[in-house]
């Protein structure tokens, strides 16, 4: 049963890329006591997801802190290595956190993945944006199959 709003995020651990290497993060590091903006990408460097939706969260990140976000944060279930190489594809600094969900065990603990193996990628996450106010799902927007519409920035904004 995937996550709803109102739903509490499970325990799970992601990987991000810190100075001295790849490092663990808590989804109780990420989320307890603040009000974060996490979006899902099916895969770092596939089209869309470079295009339109990273950049959407890029550009639009200081309207996100004017509407009270913490942080945000972007998942994929793609290895921390991936993620940190998009994340300096993209031009990402400090206005986000590139989460590696590698075995895509955040994805599935909240019924969100996605079997894209007629594509050749495998198992990974649908394509979603959440407002996670301390560890709660305030706001949950999931996209319908091939499509980039309720998790864009854009959309996320208007709605929060």
């Amino acid at each position: 049963m995937a996550i709803k709003v109102g739903d509490k995020l499970p325990e799970a651990t992601f990987m991000t890329m810190g100075a001295d290497g790849p490092e663990p993060v808590t989804t109780a590091q990420l989320f307890d006591g603040k009000k974060v903006a996490l979006f899902a990408v099916p895969g770092a460097f596939t089209p869309t997801c470079s295009a339109k939706h990273l950049p959407g969260f890029k550009e639009r990140a200081a309207d996100f802190t004017a509407k009270g976000v913490d942080a945000i944060a972007c998942t994929s279930v793609n290895d921390v290595f991936v993620m940190a190489a998009w994340g300096k594809d993209q031009g990402v600094s400090d206005e986000m956190q590139m989460l590696a969900d590698g075995n895509g065990l955040f994805a599935k603990a909240i019924g969100l993945e996605l079997d894209a193996s007629g594509f050749g990628m495998g198992g990974r996450s649908q394509r979603y944006a959440m407002i996670v106010n301390d560890g709660v799902v305030e706001k949950l927007h999931v996209e319908a199959g091939g499509e980039f519409k309720v998790s864009s920035a854009d959309y996320v904004l208007d709605n929060l």
